[in-house]
């Protein structure tokens, strides 16, 4: 695959992909600021084909065995793998990432697929019987089209924080990934294509506008919005008042603690890797670290590593 060569991206519906607005965004590579693609901002019209395809899908899909879905899944998770480093090349492409975290962007995406392919033991469900004759029992049933909208800091491990789980459980899905990072999962949908039935995992690209289409469209059941915290507390109203289940995850402040017996190598290069790492683009980086005790030598060695870091390297010092 031909990285620098400037690509028009569609959307992928159905595992084909479909034209979508004719109005397109720049795609910009933070590492020179030189174009490496154009997206489209796809229209309400965009999303509603999309989600009717998700709906198209759902009956079979929910209508299989968790074991048969499972099978799916492991197909997809072979597939990904054998084209990880390509995945990762994409990451580093469109994200600026260093290669070291985005092959760990990829690494930790597989991780909840392989997760994935347990639940067939771990969604058994019980049954409880609580009195002559009468017995209660819980299980898990599929909701329907799960519409995802994710940032642009981890460009394949977010998406895939819902997407195997969600895919697994029967439902189907429509993601909006980032407009500043669309490649990588426009590529995903077309590996995605080789082994999952049409209509399963959908991509919708745009900005604001086409997820607030996808929020609010009346066939999807749940949202799962990965970003700011302002705008998770919007989608999570917005989604609520129209009755859909929403998992809306913000940012957060992450506190570090330094006890008086830590190692002081291992802490500081724990502590600068957290809030370095990534460009600090992530929402587990480090804001405050709380030192126990004075421990001079511990921050002298924090502002060293600090310093001694290099744009571009992986920061292990």
């Amino acid at each position: 695959m031909a990285l620098q060569t400037l690509k028009t991206l569609c959307n992928y519906v159905g595992n084909q992909a479909t034209a979508a607005s004719e109005e397109y965004l720049e795609v910009t590579s933070p590492h020179d600021g030189n174009t490496i693609a154009m997206v489209p901002l796809s229209t309400a019209e965009d999303v509603d084909v999309a989600v009717t395809s998700a709906k198209a899908a759902f009956g079979a899909w929910s209508g299989l065995t968790f074991k048969a879905r499972s099978a799916y899944l492991l197909k997809l998770y072979v597939e990904l793998q054998a084209h990880a480093e390509e995945l990762a090349e994409l990451v580093v492409l469109e994200h600026g990432k260093n290669m070291a975290e985005a092959r760990g962007d990829v690494a930790k995406g597989l991780e909840t697929l392989e997760y994935a392919l347990s639940l067939p033991q771990l969604t058994q469900g019980r049954v409880a019987y609580v009195s002559n004759g009468v017995q209660c029992r819980d299980e898990r049933v599929a909701l329907g089209v799960v519409g995802g909208i994710v940032p642009f800091n981890f460009p394949f491990m977010v998406p895939f924080w819902t997407i195997p789980i969600a895919l697994g459980m029967g439902n189907t899905y429509v993601l909006k990934p980032s407009e500043k990072v669309p490649m990588t999962m426009t590529r995903v949908a077309e590996l995605a294509s080789q082994v999952l039935p049409p209509g399963v995992l959908n991509i919708v690209h745009g900005d604001a506008k086409c997820a607030q289409a996808l929020v609010e469209h009346a066939g999807v059941r749940a949202i799962a919005f990965v970003g700011t915290s302002m705008v998770a507390e919007q989608i999570y109203k917005r989604a609520t008042e129209l009755g859909k289940r929403v998992l809306a995850l913000g940012g957060a402040k992450n506190h570090l603690v330094a006890l008086p017996d830590c190692d002081v190598e291992m802490t500081a290069q724990d502590v600068v890797n957290s809030f370095a790492g990534c460009a600090g683009e992530r929402c587990m980086a480090a804001s405050v670290l709380l030192v126990v005790g004075e421990q001079p030598e511990l921050v002298e060695r924090i502002v060293a590593k600090a310093r001694a870091l290099e744009p571009g390297s992986d920061g292990a010092r």
